[in-house]
């Protein structure tokens, strides 16, 4: 009987440790923006788990013109950010040692917000979190669904 009381007591113990390695916040006043779906905050890289944005580089095109949506994602991410302190749950980390993380300013998901916006994409091959933001972007032709363009994921491999 104490046997089993002390393995009860290891594994939560063990599952409370991990816990509390894998998901830490990060929280600044301080986040420099790299690109739509990355952000440096206190010296961390931190990648947007679950979204795909545009590339910096990478350009749509609507009514034949030539619309840098690479930047439009950059820009409405720092605008959505603007003062505001940024929260961040960690989700792991990727191949590139990048965090992944879901982030927030004043409770609202900035991944959430870009999807629904357009200038993000549900990144389907690693989670399934943001599909409806995206089905409903997609319906009401916001951002990019209002445009011709390339996923970012089909631009890298090209480019």
């Amino acid at each position: 009987m104490f046997s089993n009381k002390i393995k009860v007591f290891l594994l939560i113990s063990i599952c409370l440790i991990f816990f509390l390695i894998t998901s830490f916040d990060v929280k600044s006043n301080k986040a420099q923006v790299v690109d739509g779906d990355t952000i440096h905050l206190d010296g961390q890289k931190i990648r947007f788990s679950g979204i795909d944005t545009p590339e910096i580089n990478q350009v749509c095109n609507k009514n034949d013109e030539v619309i840098k949506c690479g930047i439009l994602a950059k820009e409405l991410l720092i605008s959505m950010i603007g003062n505001n302190k940024v929260k961040c749950v960690n989700e792991g980390v990727d191949r590139y040692k990048r965090i992944l993380a879901e982030c927030f300013v004043n409770n609202q998901s900035l991944s959430k917000f870009l999807v629904r916006e357009g200038f993000a994409f549900a990144y389907r091959k690693y989670s399934t979190k943001f599909i409806e933001d995206e089905d409903y972007a997609k319906k009401n032709k916001k951002g990019m669904w209002s445009m011709t363009f390339e996923y970012p994921w089909d631009y890298r491999r090209k480019n």
